[in-house]
């Protein structure tokens, strides 16, 4: 468990990661020595790839500390909330609250959300570091500048500058940007292939924001980024320009698998679509080319007459005694203009043609064409235009999510900076349109992601779930939180979840909407913990460790952490079976064995269940290793191995963990 965890610490670099996928699908490439054969690596992949001697990266001081972070594999423990989890609300909820380091937290969701099994959509509202919203890089990791020095292979000046940055809280771009790259490194793993991430951020480091996306995401996945007007009034504590603005910035995972859905057309505004008929609602588009590449010579052929019958406005390409009105495409100002519709569209669509009189400086009897827009489908679905770069919907004014805390919250102003809601459900509607979509969000704040996410579920009557983390930072002293009697940011965030929840299952009685969460805590063990973990020695029979992890955090923490790292998640739905008065934990391919008082009559019992249960076929057996002894070790090894032979052919793997 963690000794395994913090031995193989002790061996991890920045690029052990990447040197693990280039062995498994490169291994000759890899010399005797275990040296890797670029010459070779290259030839391999020459004739596909275009090689370049050239170079061009994002480079700070920290970069491959920051690399090293996230390859270590944490060594928090997983501590469940018995008693909210346990709630009616809660108790088959698959949304996930998890309070604590979001690096941790991430590494943690690494072990389960890997394969189909992935995040489809990430947004993140990290710290924008200001100088004045708090950020200061703060590292729980010890190394000496030797140890540093060694794992990076840099000389011990530059080993001692980047512990100088981890450890005296600084706040620089060098800092803030160690800082994201870790953490985005572990996303971009997390995400689905199809999925994308969204980042709130704003001049501070939008640029350097940039450049770290670049690097770890690509720069062909970049799909965009959107300029937000959150404050219509503008900031009046600059001594610059008055800041009206922020941005998200969208990257996708693989820009070719990624579907964006579009917003609606309406953009709930039906005034646009005045118009109707018996198909629907419409509007009405002039057919004449605008923008670039209008004139006549631009496109010869999609230069033709249009003939329109004066009293209903219908439109022909030949002219009789009903179709007496001759158009030809011109702008206002008399110049030669084409159409956008070649003549075999038109003959195909010539019933959503309309031909009206207009103002042109150059006739008093003008008339030109347009084509009717339904704002429905076939298929009576809106129909969705593609995302604009710039939002200006009063919905995004910073303004409306101090008063959705508001409407939760009473008058009190528990959070600084809340984001709308608004913003997180329009985004995630770009990429999430299918039921059980993850939704992540690992700088959770408020809760307003876990907010948006139920509150699309409900009124879009579709199956989404939220993970949120959120560091148990403390509230400011003397401020409306600590007030209010709440001692950490995330207890705000519960609370607002709940409360979100309660509100949208009074306006929505009938809802099936999951909106309960479950809650788990990321606890670091205790030092003298740790070192004596790190003393314990498996051989010696009958030595039992006094502090260890079950002591310190009990029998669910254990199975918990196990159930993740085993890849069922935070939710897996384990069961707890009785042998001979012993309770073991099964699920799936796992038997899961952790109380210390296994007896002879429960061992017999495992084994008689293997034999008589066709249902049960754990291939694992995992023990905690500080809680059995050698003899019972073996015993179970003995009674179990009889299965090679069985009708089963089981042939059972012992994981003894510590």
């Amino acid at each position: 468990m963690i000794k395994g965890i913090m031995s193989a610490n002790e061996t991890v670099l920045p690029n052990s990661k990447e040197m693990a996928v280039l062995r498994e699908n490169f291994p000759s490439c890899f010399r005797a020595d275990g040296s890797f054969d670029i010459v070779r690596f290259k030839e391999y992949i020459n004739d596909k790839v275009a090689v370049s001697g050239e170079g061009y990266e994002l480079k700070f001081l920290g970069k491959n500390y920051a690399r090293l972070l996230a390859s270590m594999d944490t060594t928090t423990v997983i501590v469940p909330d018995e008693e909210h989890n346990s709630r009616p609300e809660n108790a088959s909820s698959q949304n996930i609250y998890i309070s604590g380091d979001n690096l941790d937290g991430l590494k943690q969701l690494l072990k389960s959300y890997t394969g189909d099994k992935r995040i489809k959509c990430i947004y993140i509202d990290p710290p924008y570091n200001t100088g004045t919203d708090g950020f200061v890089y703060n590292d729980k990791f010890h190394f000496t500048v030797d140890e540093l020095s060694a794992k990076l292979s840099i000389d011990e000046g530059q080993a001692k500058r980047i512990l100088d940055l981890t450890k005296r809280g600084s706040a620089s771009h060098s800092a803030w940007l160690m800082f994201m790259y870790s953490r985005l490194l572990l996303a971009r793993d997390l995400l689905a292939d199809e999925g994308a991430i969204f980042i709130s951020i704003d001049d501070n480091e939008q640029a350097n924001m940039k450049l770290v996306c670049d690097d770890i995401f690509g720069e062909n996945n970049f799909m965009g980024l959107m300029t937000l007007q959150s404050n219509p009034r503008g900031s009046q504590n600059t001594t610059g320009l008055s800041y009206v603005h922020e941005y998200v910035m969208m990257y996708a995972k693989n820009s070719d698998l990624v579907k964006i859905a579009g917003i609606s057309k309406d953009n709930g505004n039906l005034s646009e679509y005045s118009l109707e008929d018996s198909k629907g609602r419409y509007r009405l588009l002039g057919l004449r080319k605008r923008g670039g590449a209008w004139r006549r010579e631009d496109r010869p052929l999609m230069y033709y007459p249009i003939y329109v019958n004066p009293d209903n406005g219908a439109c022909s390409l030949e002219k009789d005694d009903n179709y007496t009105v001759k158009v030809i495409p011109k702008r206002p100002t008399g110049e030669l203009s084409r159409w956008t519709w070649g003549q075999e569209k038109f003959q195909k669509e010539r019933e959503l043609l309309v031909g009206k009189r207009v103002n042109r400086s150059d006739e008093d009897d003008a008339w030109d064409i347009f084509r009717k827009d339904y704002l429905l489908s076939d298929d009576g679905k809106v129909k969705t235009t593609r995302l604009k770069t710039i939002w200006t919907e009063k919905e995004t004014n910073y303004q409306n999510a101090k008063n959705e805390m508001k409407e939760l919250f009473g008058d009190s102003e528990l959070f600084d900076y809340p984001k709308p809601t608004y913003i997180m459900s329009r985004l995630i509607g770009i990429i999430s349109d299918e039921d059980d979509d993850v939704i992540l969000d690992f700088f959770s704040g408020s809760g307003s992601t876990a907010h948006a996410v139920m509150r699309t579920c409900v009124e879009d009557m579709i199956h989404r779930n939220f993970i949120a983390i959120q560091l148990k930072e403390q509230v400011r002293k003397g401020s409306q939180a600590d007030k209010a009697g709440y001692h950490t940011i995330d207890e705000i965030g519960m609370e607002r979840i709940r409360r979100a929840a309660a509100k949208l299952r009074k306006q929505h009685p009938d809802t099936t909407a999951d909106l309960g969460f479950k809650h788990f805590t990321l606890q670091e063990p205790s030092e003298d913990t740790l070192d004596k973990l790190e003393k314990f020695v498996p051989e010696d029979q009958g030595m039992f460790v006094a502090n260890n992890i079950f002591q310190d955090f009990g029998e669910q923490t254990v199975l918990t952490t196990w159930l993740v790292r085993d890849g069922y998640g935070f939710n897996g739905a384990v069961q707890a079976l009785d042998f001979a008065g012993y309770t073991g934990y099964y699920m799936e391919k796992h038997l899961y064995l952790i109380d210390a008082d296994i007896t002879d009559e429960a061992i017999m019992a495992i084994e008689e269940k293997y034999e008589t249960d066709g249902s049960f076929n754990p291939e694992n057996v995992v023990l905690f290793g500080y809680n059995f002894v050698w003899t019972k070790t073996e015993a179970l090894k003995t009674n179990l191995a009889r299965l090679k032979d069985t009708e089963k052919n089981l042939r059972i793997n012992f994981d003894v963990r510590y």
